[in-house]
C-alpha cells in the first residue's frame, strides 16, 4: 500500500514536500512516479525515477521545478515542489512499477500500484 502525505495549501512562489510511504513492502526494485490529476481533467505524468535513482525523467512543466528523490532505507519516495504555481492545483499521486532495469524510467502511465493521492492547493 502507497500512502502519500504532505499536500496542503501553500501561496503561489512556494514549496511543498510530498512524502510517499510503500506501506508495509519495500521500494527496492522498483520505478517510482509522481502523477497528478486536476478537477475535471485527465490524470497526468509529472516525474519518475528509476529503480537505481539514478535516471528520472520529468515533464517540462516539472523541469527546474519539480525534483524526486527516493531512500529506499526509508521505503520511501519525495516530490520536492518549488516555485508552486496556480497551476500545480491537483490531487498528487505517487505510483511504482517493478523493473528489471536499473536505469529505465517507464514514461507511461502502467505502473502497477498507486497510492490514494493528496491534495496540493496553490493559492494566487
Amino acid at each position: 500500500q502507497l500512502v502519500e502525505s504532505g499536500g496542503g495549501l501553500v501561496q503561489a512562489g512556494g514549496s511543498l514536500r510530498l512524502s510517499c510511504l510503500a506501506s508495509g513492502g519495500s521500494f527496492s526494485g522498483y520505478a517510482l512516479g509522481w502523477f497528478r490529476q486536476a478537477p475535471g481533467k485527465a490524470r497526468q505524468y509529472v516525474i519518475a525515477t528509476s529503480t537505481s535513482g539514478n535516471k528520472t525523467y520529468a515533464r517540462d512543466f516539472a523541469k527546474g521545478r519539480f525534483t524526486i528523490s527516493r531512500d529506499d532505507a526509508k521505503n520511501t519516495v519525495y516530490l520536492q515542489m518549488n516555485s508552486l504555481k496556480p497551476e500545480d492545483t491537483a490531487v498528487y499521486y505517487c505510483a511504482a512499477d517493478a523493473s528489471s532495469y536499473p536505469d529505465y524510467v517507464p514514461i507511461n502511465y502502467d505502473y502497477t500500484y498507486w497510492g490514494q493521492g493528496t491534495q496540493v492547493t496553490v493559492s494566487s
